[in-house]
């Protein structure tokens, strides 16, 4: 009698910024993976995102009761811990690719759930390629999530639509904050979003103007040059109309000659600059210029981090590619990314599609130049009918006394079994 072979195991990782749904997407993954229990075995999460797998430091989700895998749902961040680390060409660092195949060798991984943006479907498309130049059998599934909504191919990106609704409602009340008291204090509001060279999460401020003179005024993108003689005239001309001007900014504004206004000399793990901050930079300008008394604030993590105001459809696009990433590995796909696909307007619809990794990697998608108006200052209607239905429906997490209530997991380690250690 012949024993049954086991189902093999996965392996699960979230890479890069986290975003206040990237949690759902997790919840996706897991719960469709134990729905299909006979074909995939445990589902190991990566400690600190791919830095588990080269240290063989993975979490056994399966100690995990049912209740808290189904409370990441509404939990924002990385449950498991991400990272920013890039796998470099496997000509140039080998054995990081090696021992990933030696982990995953040893834990019976077939699965590889990747959940990031470009740099990481890069990282799953490497994985993916090694896996077949050794002749292991590895299905890799990129999972898609970044806030900066750049990704190509799908619509949208999970974890976008929450950051545009708590831009767009921030800048909102922020803008009614201002006008009741622009006669006396301050005159103009200036506030730094997330954006380092496509400027979606700028745009998605727009959306609070709904008619001439709502906050915000103007809008400063990434795909724009920034002109101060412009951008001064434009500040001095709302505050003589409106009272008050107010302001959104993405942090990856450039000038005439290409440099970020704010580029603070550093890089990031991904090689790119590190960004210190607009918004003094533009309010000491119009301090300068006009004389006018300012304010700034910085979104920053306040705005990934927002669960309590997510979009409902985030919350659903983002559990949806996790469900379909899975599914899709269990048809046979590989190397491939869930994209979300806008089938109707009005009403708004969308389905899964498939895109192959190979289009997706390292490839940026911009703010469309007919999105923004012809002065370079605001969202056109075709940018808003776009971003618009991103944002849309309340999904708030249980509360507690006046507090959300979030799951924090167990967490607990898979025994190691390589005994030589790795360093990253």
């Amino acid at each position: 009698m012949k024993t049954k072979t086991p189902p093999r195991n996965a392996f699960y990782a979230q890479s890069g910024g986290v975003t206040a749904v990237i949690n759902a997407s997790a919840c996706g993954v897991i719960e469709t993976c134990r729905k299909h229990k006979h074909q995939i075995g445990k589902v190991y999460a990566g400690r600190n995102g791919i830095i588990g797998a080269l240290t063989e430091d993975l979490i056994d989700t399966s100690l995990e009761s049912a209740a808290s895998i189904r409370a990441l749902r509404h939990t924002p961040a990385g449950a498991f811990g991400s990272a920013r680390y890039k796998l470099k060409k496997f000509e140039d660092n080998p054995a990081q690719y090696e021992r990933l195949i030696e982990v995953f060798k040893a834990h019976d991984i077939g699965y590889f759930f990747y959940n990031g943006g470009g740099d990481s479907a890069d990282t799953c498309l490497k994985v993916s390629q090694l896996a077949e130049k050794l002749g292991y059998p590895l299905t890799a599934i990129h999972v898609p999530k970044t806030v900066d909504n750049d990704l190509p191919i799908t619509d949208c990106s999970p974890g976008f639509g929450s950051v545009a609704k708590y831009v767009a409602v921030s800048i909102r009340e922020a803008g009614f904050d201002v006008a009741s008291m622009a006669r006396t204090s301050t005159k103009v509001f200036v506030l730094e979003v997330m954006g380092r060279h496509a400027g979606w999460i700028a745009a998605a401020g727009g959306l609070a103007a709904e008619k001439a003179g709502d906050s915000p005024h103007i809008i400063l993108f990434p795909e724009i040059t920034f002109d101060e003689e412009r951008f001064l005239a434009r500040v001095k001309e709302c505050v003589e109309k409106y009272g008050y001007c107010a302001i959104v900014v993405s942090e990856g504004v450039k000038n005439s000659e290409g440099k970020f206004l704010a580029d603070a000399g550093t890089r990031d793990a991904f090689g790119h600059a590190q960004l210190g901050g607009v918004a003094p930079v533009v309010a000491q300008f119009v301090k300068e210029k006009l004389g006018y008394k300012y304010h700034w604030a910085v979104a920053d993590y306040l705005q990934r981090a927002a669960r309590h105001i997510a979009s409902k459809v985030d919350v659903e696009q983002a559990y949806a590619v996790g469900k379909a990433a899975v599914e899709l590995a269990l048809k046979g796909h590989h190397a491939v990314m869930p994209a979300i696909i806008r089938t109707s307007q009005k009403p708004y619809r969308w389905k899964i599609g498939v895109a192959p990794l190979e289009k997706v990697a390292n490839v940026e998608k911009m703010l469309p130049r007919d999105y923004i108006t012809a002065d370079g200052f605001h969202i056109t209607a075709k940018g808003r009918r776009y971003l618009a239905p991103l944002i849309k429906g309340e999904d708030y997490p249980p509360y507690k006394d006046g507090l959300p209530q979030y799951v924090v997991l167990r967490n607990k380690a898979v025994r190691k079994k390589l005994k030589k250690p790795f360093v990253v």
